[in-house]
């Protein structure tokens, strides 16, 4: 097994990098002193430069208009963006994965424009009442003449501002037996934004909540066939899952960079303070946590290169998602802790990724729901699809 990276892989990386570095890192404080409001034209240059940097839908195939990197190297991408604060990394668009499954007349009106940037669309799947349990939907999908009706409330739709459409997770005839995806212009009539919820982070992009009342959409906007809309939320949640663990990683190494950085430059009663066993142990810690999840993070990604068992590659994305997000949090916690007040400053990165990084152990399933799912596999598989090497 080569553990290297290609040179391909590492030109990736330090493209992924400097973006971030160059372009999102100046516009975290402009970004915090605004509550998350950047001016059009600033996201317009942005956009630009997502292009320019040739990071426009690295997850999707050349043939549709994306770059076509390999899960590792999305991986590699998502580690360098994850760096930046308060959700910059969103800017950075990645089509969804189901869209891949689209018909002709789908992926030429959606998908391609999609990697582009000439369209965005978003994900509407949680409910007031539907969360970790997707069977809860209330969300109903009628037909209706040539078409569907489409009925219900979403909340948490991330980036429904930036966005031009949703993909509406539904259930045909209120059957939780049918769940289907349906591909819905934001500009329909009867979609309502009901309310927009102030969060913990500061966030470049919002997270709505809408109201569907009798929104009527043609059967060509349907995704998938009816019922299959969980497998093909299953997909994406896999490449979201190991997303989230890569930046969760990003955040982590950036974090712990400044915290050892300061430990030598802060001298106290005459010496370093990483001279200090409490300081020093920390950092230790924080530098362990880190080479764990990133051997884990790049394993997986690996195998799914590799095109392994889709099932497997589910019951490990959820692992890593669970060690990345609480591995994160530990790590921006003892970084805060050896920058004692300046840490705790909102002009101080940690300080924000330290509220970034918060929700990482909530969205795309819950710490609870991925245990839940871990316990679940071994219990079919056993122990050994987490403690074997196959």
């Amino acid at each position: 097994m080569d553990l290297n990276l290609s040179d391909a892989d590492r030109e990736i990386q330090a493209r992924a990098r400097t973006f971030a570095e160059e372009v999102l890192f100046p516009l975290e404080i402009p970004l915090e002193e605004a509550h998350g409001d950047l001016p059009a034209e600033t996201l317009a240059e942005v956009k630009r430069k997502v292009v320019e940097h040739g990071l426009n839908a690295y997850n999707q195939a050349e043939e549709y208009g994306g770059q076509g990197f390999t899960i590792l190297q999305q991986i590699l991408c998502q580690e360098e963006l994850g760096k930046a604060t308060s959700g910059l990394w969103g800017t950075v668009w990645r089509p969804a994965h189901p869209l891949r499954q689209g018909t002709d007349w789908q992926i030429e009106h959606y998908l391609k424009p999609s990697c582009a940037g000439a369209r965005r669309g978003c994900f509407a799947i949680t409910e007031p009442g539907a969360g970790s349990d997707p069977r809860q939907v209330k969300t109903s999908a009628v037909k209706s003449g040539n078409g569907w009706a489409i009925n219900g409330e979403k909340w948490f739709v991330t980036a429904l501002d930036a966005s031009d459409y949703l993909i509406v997770h539904a259930h045909v005839d209120g059957d939780p037996d049918k769940p289907t995806l349906f591909l819905v212009d934001k500009d329909t009539e009867g979609l309502e934004i009901r309310r927009t919820p102030k969060f913990s982070h500061t966030y470049v992009f919002e997270h709505a909540e809408i109201v569907l009342e009798d929104v009527t959409v043609a059967d060509e906007q349907r995704l998938g066939e009816i019922g299959q809309g969980f497998e093909l939320t299953k997909e994406w949640f896999i490449e979201a899952r190991l997303e989230i663990a890569a930046r969760c990683l990003g955040a982590a190494i950036r974090a712990a960079e400044i915290a050892d950085a300061w430990a030598t430059e802060r001298h106290q009663f005459g010496h370093p303070i990483r001279e200090f066993q409490g300081v020093g142990f920390q950092i230790a810690d924080m530098a362990v946590d880190i080479m764990a999840t990133k051997s884990l993070l790049y394993r997986v990604a690996w195998e799914l290169d590799r095109e392994g068992d889709p099932k497997l590659i589910h019951a490990r994305a959820s692992a890593v998602k669970l060690q990345a997000s609480e591995m994160a949090g530990r790590v921006l916690d003892r970084a805060m802790q050896v920058l004692g007040g300046r840490g705790y400053m909102r002009e101080n990165p940690v300080e924000r990724l330290w509220r970034d990084v918060r929700v990482e152990r909530i969205w795309e399933g819950t710490s609870e729901v991925q245990r839940a799912i871990i316990e679940g596999q071994i219990r079919k598989r056993g122990l050994g699809l987490y403690s074997g090497w196959v």
